[in-house]
């Protein structure tokens, strides 16, 4: 996979520029307006549609979708919606005052909150996480029977990773001349479960440090090592397919006989099962057209990848292993973005649009080898491809092993954090330091270190912008809003509309 030149932007962060920039104040400073997440195509579906889609799921399969997707519709629903509660911010030098409406903060398909997340996630790795040394990103895919086997089981990604950690480590523990004995390494895995298409796609995204760490002297010492060559990657994947596959197979997932593998019949959720298997294989689970492939669109079929990209991937069982992207010591920006690339969103407002015949038209971020660049979905199998998307709570999507691993013993000699900045004078413009107790970002610093965009002074006379209040109760949610001549109630949700469950798209 290659490392993007620019950081992936949902829609209403880029709103959020165009509109700022008409406010700037002396010195070109950019601020920020709220987005207004009913104005977005996305939002506007599930208004729409959610409750015929919630019908046609408990028709079809007679069972309804389980709590925590049927919330993740619900809180998106609510998210950045002034009707449900917000902060009073006030300037002090001159009284002019901003509401900043409540997030979901869910990890499902919600751009801004995903936007979030992406900028903090990234920026904590970086600051407190990983060490300024070099760090090689390893992307790992899966073939589809896992993809699905991974998302109805997610419990099964634990032996995975662990597996998957083992293999790589000892690869360049190896490599370094050392014995496992004698050195360690560390590595941070991303879970992504999604890609381009919007299509469930888990895969993992495995941030190792391109060497190892072998004591010398009482002190960590770090060693580099080469490359891996392709006749490596080809011999390293093989070992981590033998191993995943045995794993597996430990665990009743897999059944192995007469030299034969297939997927156990695991009890998985009714209503969740048909949509993440369709969303894998790029079908449509309910309706008319169950079964059948999404419509695409495609242009004439490209060869993208580099060379040298090539020689760093490969190959083997509908395995892929791609080793290409390596971030040197000094290049922290370079390894923030990527880490931002990696954790971005599953859904960007700016793909989204609707054709004259109201079906949905997601655009490809980059177009696919076989020329495909857009999928067109109807409103329902949208719906869909959203459900299957959502995590399932308590389920962590970052995991960190080996010198990176919590009660790791190196790990507080290695990682850049509050050892090494008590011998460093304090400075206020610096986040890591900012707060000697916390290693959380707020979100005005966020925006000020990804976007440059000002959330703490008054677009009209730079003053300070400090919460006054925090408004929670209908009745004064509704005065004031209605004092300012905003909405008081929230866009309503349209009634199920039985009759468009089988209509063809």
């Amino acid at each position: 996979m290659i490392m993007p030149t620019a950081i992936p932007h949902a829609q209403s962060h880029q709103n959020n520029l165009r509109q700022s920039a008409q406010h700037a104040v002396a010195g070109n400073q950019i601020h920020y307006e709220r987005h207004r997440p009913e104005q977005t195509i996305l939002y506007q579906l599930v208004q729409e549609h959610i409750e015929t889609f919630f019908a046609q799921v408990e028709m079809e399969t007679g069972s309804g979708l389980p709590d925590f997707v049927k919330d993740e519709f619900d809180a998106f629903l609510e998210c950045g919606i002034l009707a449900h509660g917000f902060l009073r911010l006030r300037c002090a030098d001159c009284a002019h005052e901003k509401l900043v409406a409540f997030s979901c903060k869910r990890r499902g398909f919600c751009p801004s909150c995903g936007g979030r997340r992406m900028a903090q996630t990234a920026a904590h790795l970086v600051d407190h996480i990983i060490p300024r040394v070099p760090v090689r990103q390893w992307v790992l895919s899966l073939p589809i029977p896992l993809r699905y086997l991974l998302a109805a089981h997610p419990h099964l990604l634990t032996p995975v990773l662990q597996v998957i950690h083992r293999a790589i480590s000892t690869f360049l523990i190896k490599r370094a001349g050392l014995k496992r004995s004698e050195a360690q390494t560390g590595a941070i895995t991303l879970i992504q479960r999604f890609g381009s298409a919007a299509n469930l796609n888990i895969h993992l995204h495995c941030l190792v440090l391109d060497g190892v760490y072998r004591i010398q002297n009482g002190e960590p010492e770090f060693h580099r090592v080469k490359t891996p060559t392709a006749e490596q990657l080809h011999t390293l994947l093989g070992q981590i397919i033998k191993r995943i596959m045995k794993a597996l197979t430990r665990h009743g997932a897999l059944i192995e006989e007469e030299g034969m593998t297939y997927l156990a019949e695991i009890e998985s959720d009714a209503a969740l099962a048909p949509l993440q298997s369709a969303a894998c294989t790029y079908r449509i689970a309910l309706g008319r057209r169950a079964g059948q492939k999404i419509l695409t669109l495609k242009t004439v079929a490209t060869q993208n990848l580099e060379q040298s990209d090539q020689e760093c991937c490969v190959n083997a069982h509908g395995f892929s292993l791609h080793a290409g992207v390596r971030c040197a010591m000094n290049q922290r920006k370079e390894l923030e973005h990527l880490c931002r690339y990696i954790t971005r969103p599953a859904i960007a407002n700016e793909r989204l649009t609707l054709n004259s015949s109201g079906a949905v038209v997601l655009t490809l971020k980059t177009p696919y080898r076989d020329g495909t660049t857009h999928i067109v979905m109807s409103p329902l199998e949208f719906m869909q491809r959203l459900a299957a998307l959502v995590p399932r709570p308590r389920l962590n999507l970052i995991r960190f092993h080996g010198v990176l691993a919590p009660n790791a013993k190196l790990r507080a000699e290695i990682i850049p954090g509050e050892k090494k900045n008590k011998s460093k004078p304090a400075d206020d413009n610096d986040d890591a330091l900012h707060s000697p107790t916390s290693v959380r970002i707020s979100w005005a610093r966020l925006l000020k270190r990804v976007f440059d965009i000002d959330i703490e002074h008054c677009p009209h006379c730079g003053g300070t912008l400090k919460i006054i209040a925090a408004i929670l109760e209908s009745s004064v949610i509704t005065k004031i809003l209605d004092h300012l001549g905003l909405p008081t109630r929230a866009p309503p949700r349209s009634p199920a509309q039985i009759f468009d469950i089988f209509e063809p798209a």
